[in-house]
């Protein structure tokens, strides 16, 4: 099948939620509301990419960066359109954004129940990092932040 990457754009949003919603796994969280995805956007200029097929968005990836290194977030296919290559082009598109951002090294999370996610960074050489762990804090203390 074939695909068409562009940049993501805040006109997007409905899409990107309801692409979330289908996607077994995903929770929605308030921090992927509108106001704050026009922040990120804002913040990430031209590094977050969505994937169309008959002008429906069937993937995405959301991609940013501090200025030293890249953080990869959201990599979203729709189950349909899962092992014909779309998440790696979707990877390869970011990660050469990056790039030229001057960003070298990238970073992501993968809940650790997700196999299928597991499996798939590490075919694309991803290494996993034993030697830290992930703190959080949520200042307003909801858990959906």
């Amino acid at each position: 099948m074939s695909y068409q990457l562009r940049p993501m754009t805040l006109a997007d949003h409905s899409a990107l939620l309801s692409l979330m919603e289908q996607t077994p796994g995903v929770v929605v969280r308030d921090a992927d509301n509108l106001d704050a995805t026009a922040r990120y956007l804002l913040r990430n200029p031209g590094l977050s990419v969505v994937a169309e097929q008959g002008g429906h968005i069937v993937g995405c990836l959301m991609a940013g960066h501090d200025g030293r290194r890249g953080y990869l977030q959201h990599l979203l296919v729709l189950p349909a359109h899962r092992g014909q290559g779309l998440a790696r082009q979707l990877v390869e598109r970011v990660l050469a954004a990056l790039a030229r951002e001057g960003i070298d090294k990238s970073h992501l999370d993968v809940l650790v129940d997700n196999h299928g996610a597991i499996a798939f960074w590490q075919h694309l050489g991803w290494q996993q990092r034993d030697d830290l762990l992930r703190y959080s804090f949520i200042r307003s203390g909801n858990p959906q932040a």
